[in-house]
């Protein structure tokens, strides 16, 4: 579609017509004045001008020429002012789904191999990106987040269809990158900030962690609480064993250590005090269960939204102009011929 930005500019157009009649005025009331101070008599004057004007040169096709050349400067610099415009239309759809702010724990406990793959030791930090790697593949249409904390929380993606991106920065996430604590209950506070601006009904908050609250300033209860009173489920999913001595690495050597416990009681009761529910990541159907359950949520409505870009063509007229101001500069004889025929009259 065609589109003008500055489209008053279309009255410079009328600038040479106004200046031509000024200088036809001038001309007339010029001559005019030559023909009151003639004093040359002759018995047949009438003759005498018609001799003279039979005489005088007819226009030149040079003439038309450069009279042709002058209106297409004129019109393409009148033109390129007006700043045209082509508007692409592009249509922006948003799908329904719903809106998954995934918070990790990525403190040191999770560096802990209190878990077997295919009967070799792995850390739990292995295990969620594993667990939530699946996940993310089954969560198509969603809109995904992802909170990582340690001693604080931060916000690592925001809510985003981008699902790829959110599994890569899952992916490349070790821990204690955020410090050596567990902030459980700032990390579900900054996820109910970031989730109770979406629509109602589909927000919900899966919380990654193992069980162990250790820093922060929010009790996790509280805010579950205050999850709970902004509509916003969470589903927690516990990382750790019962082991009483957890081998974990240490300055890259198997240690044990027995202050790595997991409280299971704890991610329990924050999901239900939200209307959630609790899962184990060693668990093969907590996935599947997680799914179905987010399933019967009620999903964003989709929202379609159409926008013009804008694509300048201005340079289209300006060429057209310069092009017409080469040729005037390259054939400058007819313009002189002009000046001089004006001259004569």
């Amino acid at each position: 579609m065609m589109h003008f930005h500055w489209p008053w500019m279309i009255f410079l157009l009328l600038l040479p017509t106004l200046q031509w009649l000024l200088s036809r005025n001038n001309q007339t009331i010029s001559r005019d004045q030559r023909q009151r101070r003639t004093t040359l008599l002759h018995p047949s004057l009438n003759q005498l001008q018609a001799a003279f004007a039979a005489s005088r040169p007819q226009r030149s096709t040079g003439s038309l020429v450069h009279n042709l050349l002058i209106v297409l400067l004129w019109l393409g610099l009148t033109f390129a002012l007006m700043r045209p415009q082509w508007l692409q239309p592009y249509t922006e759809e948003r799908i329904e789904g719903y809106d998954l702010m995934l918070a990790v724990d990525a403190s040191h406990s999770m560096e802990a191999l209190d878990f077997s793959v295919n009967g070799q030791q792995v850390t739990r930090m292995q295990v969620v990106k594993g667990v939530m790697g699946r996940f993310l593949e089954q969560r198509r249409n969603d809109r995904v987040g992802l909170i990582i904390f340690g001693n604080q929380a931060f916000v690592l993606s925001p809510l985003t269809l981008d699902r790829q991106s959110v599994e890569q920065l899952l992916n490349n996430l070790v821990p204690r990158i955020a410090g050596d604590g567990t902030a459980m209950g700032d990390a579900i506070g900054l996820g109910v900030k970031k989730l109770r601006g979406r629509p109602p009904g589909s927000r919900v908050l899966i919380l990654v962690a193992d069980g162990e609250n250790t820093a922060g300033t929010i009790p996790p209860l509280e805010a579950a609480k205050l999850a709970a009173k902004e509509g916003i489920r969470i589903y927690s999913i516990g990382v750790g064993s019962h082991q009483k001595e957890v081998p974990i690495v240490e300055d890259g050597r198997l240690t044990t250590r027995s202050d790595l416990g997991f409280d299971e009681s704890l991610m329990r009761n924050i999901a239900e005090a939200t209307g959630g529910a609790y899962f184990r990541a060693s668990d093969a159907d907590a996935l599947e269960t997680i799914s179905r359950r987010i399933n019967e949520l009620e999903k964003t409505h989709a929202e379609s939204r159409t926008v013009y870009i804008p694509y300048p063509l201005y340079r289209w007229p300006l060429s057209l102009a310069l092009l017409a101001l080469l040729l005037l500069g390259m054939f400058p004889g007819a313009r002189l011929r002009k000046l001089r025929r004006a001259e004569h009259v």
